[in-house]
């Protein structure tokens, strides 16, 4: 099913944006916010790298300036019975301001994923609030048709000219902020930001690259470019859940066609490593939304000549406090200075003593032991490192005293469940099956999944951790004996939750399988 925005004004022009951008009421109550220089980001890249901070607006994130400007215009004609809104927190909590502001009622339709903090400040600024389905399409939807039914106005996060008029005076304010500016770097969700910043600034400096970042599990606007149209993603992650959006809007996807030079993906390491790198430089601490386009900028960095003056958008910085532990394993690996590995060792004493001086003086992060049968033990170590070329060098040296390993370092499974899994192998030959299951984390969504696997099946490993992100993540092993697989297929047909198999080689072969059951 194709989600349908509600029909926008007629087309307007470059100019018609640029003159509308110039006359916004946006300022009546959002901020001109600041430009900070990042300096260890432009020491370690060689560019001048600039953080536009618009976690410094009142609520924390850019989307005041859209709800406003777009609300603004609606109180010209007069509210009906006030306005309805689906967002996941930001827009949320502009379009409930914007509401106190103008005097009106705020009806707020938030999905389940939307983080408490948001959630929160939405009840603070007085807006009914109501919280539907596992995505933002499910809160659209539920939001379009009770606004229809109950004589709402409907407020679009991205997909109306008033709401990229809004957030494109982020770029007047950027063209008159740095001078010789080369790109600029923003974050992509639905497409309302990157839409007008790119309407503001290649009005102002045609030559300046903007590029767009998204979410490598989340890019909708990347993939509608290949495709020459809008593309509907059957799923989306949502550790970035600011921009975790089903499919672009279409007056965004227009002008992003026109007018954006390039999008780039990056994963949840990158952007994590990027809310330490802000956190470290300027001491702002952005929700992973708000740490997208810095992210990408880091990645796509090499590809200017040196000294070029980057721009990154801080688009928001509404973070979970719980988050932070999740975003401090990973940033390590996004920054390259943990390296994990599986290290096979012999099963016999003085071996440990013996790897232990292979590791030397380097800090461990992690060293978890499995039992492996055949005289052969396997060693899950987190190393640190200073960089890629010194994760490299520790390798080599492992090689060269006879140590064999394998590099887990970029193998989700080892990262979210073998790090944290304690025990060994099952020891008989009952064949055994493993899969992931993502499920909202929400209270009681553990519980009803756990209803779902009933007891036919001798469930042989069990892992979940609750670690701070707004998606729960399950490894499971089955005991699936060879005579029932049909019915066990039936069995994994009829579950609510997504159960994705994994295959049995690699870190599973390394820590869970005694090589003589798999299928």
């Amino acid at each position: 099913m194709t989600i349908v925005p509600p029909i926008t004004d007629s087309l307007l022009s470059p100019e018609d944006y640029f003159r509308r951008m110039r006359a916004s009421a946006v300022y009546n109550v959002a901020r001109r916010t600041s430009l900070n220089r990042m300096a260890s980001v432009s020491a370690q890249l060689g560019h001048s790298v600039w953080l536009k901070r618009e976690d410094e607006q009142p609520i924390h994130s850019f989307k005041i300036r859209g709800a406003y400007q777009r609300m603004a215009n609606l109180a010209t004609t007069g509210f009906k019975n006030g306005v309805i809104a689906a967002s996941a927190g930001n827009h949320a909590q502009g379009v409930a301001w914007a509401a106190q502001v103008l005097g009106t009622s705020a009806v707020i339709v938030v999905p389940e994923t939307t983080p408490l903090i948001k959630q929160k400040a939405i009840r603070a600024l007085g807006a009914e609030l109501i919280v539907v389905g596992d995505s933002y399409d499910d809160a659209y939807l539920y939001a379009l048709e009770k606004g229809e039914r109950e004589g709402f106005e409907f407020v679009h996060p991205y997909d109306h000219p008033d709401t990229i008029v809004g957030q494109g005076t982020i770029g007047l304010e950027l063209a008159e902020q740095v001078s010789g500016l080369d790109a600029v770097f923003v974050p992509v969700g639905g497409g309302g930001l990157i839409a007008g910043v790119a309407m503001a600034v290649k009005s102002a400096f045609p030559e300046v690259r903007v590029i767009g970042v998204e979410a490598a599990d989340a890019d909708a606007m990347a993939q509608s470019l290949v495709a020459g149209d809008r593309v509907l993603l059957p799923e989306v992650g949502t550790f970035a859940d600011g921009c975790s959006v089903r499919q672009v809007g279409v007056e965004p996807f227009r002008i992003v066609r026109e007018l954006v030079d390039e999008i780039v993906t990056v994963g949840t390491d990158e952007i994590c490593s990027a809310i330490q790198a802000t956190f470290e430089d300027v001491r702002a601490l952005p929700e992973p939304a708000g740490a997208l386009a810095l992210a990408g900028l880091v990645k796509k960095a090499d590809e200017f000549k040196p000294g070029s003056e980057l721009v990154a958008i801080l688009s928001g910085a509404n973070l979970n406090f719980d988050r932070l532990p999740f975003i401090a394993e990973r940033a390590a690996l996004g920054r390259q200075t943990e390296t994990i590995l599986g290290i096979s060792i012999p099963e016999r004493p003085g071996s440990f003593a013996r790897l232990c001086t292979a590791i030397g003086r380097r800090n461990l992060t992690e060293f978890n032991y499995r039992f492996r049968a055949g005289g052969v033990a396997t060693v899950f170590a987190g190393v640190s490192v200073r960089d890629g070329g010194d994760a490299d060098e520790f390798k080599r040296s492992l090689s060269r005293q006879g140590f064999a390993y394998s590099d887990l370092s970029d193998n989700e499974m080892a990262k979210l469940h073998l790090r944290h899994l304690v025990g060994g192998r099952h020891v008989d030959s009952t064949p055994e099956r493993f899969f992931r299951v993502d499920f909202p984390e929400r209270a009681g969504a553990l519980a009803h999944f756990l209803g779902q696997l009933g007891d036919r099946w001798n469930i042989s490993l069990f892992h979940y951790r609750n670690h701070g992100s707004d998606r729960g993540r399950a490894l499971v092993g089955f005991q699936v004996p060879c005579d029932s697989a049909k019915e066990f297929e039936q069995f994994l047909a009829r579950q609510s939750f997504p159960m994705v198999e994994q295959a049995q080689d690699g870190p599973i072969s390394l820590f869970l399988t005694n090589g003589q059951n798999q299928q």
